[in-house]
C-alpha cells in the first residue's frame, strides 16, 4: 500500500487540470456505496498489484478531494478478516497517506505553523477517538462489527454525494 501512496500523492502534486467541484465527490460515493452494497472486488484487486493501485488511487484522489477515510475503508472492508486486524490496517494506511500527502504539500509550499494549534487538537481528538473505539472494538463482535461498517461507510458516501451534488449545483 505504501509505494502507492506516494504515488498517488506525487500524482496529484502533479495535476494542473481540475474537474468541475463535485465531481470527484460523487465519484468517489458511488466507489464507497458500491463496495459496501455492489459485488466483492476481484481477488486480483486485493492483491499486491491491486495493494499497490489502491494506495496510489486513494492518495491521488483524497489530496485533491479529502476524502481518504472512505475511499481507503471501502478497499480494506473487502480483504476480509478480524475487526481488530481491519481497524488496525485501516489507522496505518491512514498514516502512511496523511505523512505523506503532508510532506508533500509542504515540499508545495503549504505553511504547517499557521496551523499548528488546530493539528494539535486534531491529534489530541485522534488519541481520545482511538481509545474510545478500542473500548467499542473490544465490545462488538466481527459480524456486527462488519454490518455496523457497511453502514457507516454508506453514510459517510451519502454525505460526500450531497456535497458533491450541492457543489455541482451551485456552479
Amino acid at each position: 500500500f505504501l509505494p502507492g501512496v506516494a504515488l498517488g500523492a506525487l500524482g496529484a502534486a502533479w495535476v494542473l487540470i481540475r474537474l468541475p467541484e463535485g465531481v470527484l465527490e460523487l465519484s468517489i460515493a458511488l466507489f464507497v456505496l458500491f463496495t459496501c452494497w455492489g459485488p466483492a472486488l476481484p481477488k486480483r484487486a486485493l492483491s499486491r498489484t491491486g495493494t499497490l493501485i489502491a494506495g496510489a488511487i486513494t492518495t491521488f484522489l483524497s489530496s485533491l478531494i479529502g476524502a481518504s477515510g472512505p475511499l481507503v475503508a471501502s478497499f480494506i472492508k473487502q480483504g476480509g478478516g478480524e475487526r481488530h486486524t481491519k481497524v488496525a490496517t485501516f489507522a496505518a494506511c491512514m498514516v502512511a497517506q496523511h505523512l505523506t500527502k503532508a510532506f508533500i504539500f509542504g515540499m508545495a509550499g503549504f505553511l504547517f505553523q499557521e496551523w499548528l494549534p488546530l493539528i494539535v487538537l486534531m491529534i489530541g481528538a485522534g488519541l481520545i477517538g482511538t481509545r474510545l473505539g478500542l473500548r467499542f472494538l473490544d465490545r462488538v463482535s466481527n459480524r456486527h462489527f462488519d454490518g455496523l461498517f457497511k453502514w457507516a461507510l454508506s453514510l459517510l458516501a451519502l454525505r460526500l454525494a450531497w456535497l458533491g451534488s450541492a457543489s455541482l449545483i451551485s456552479h
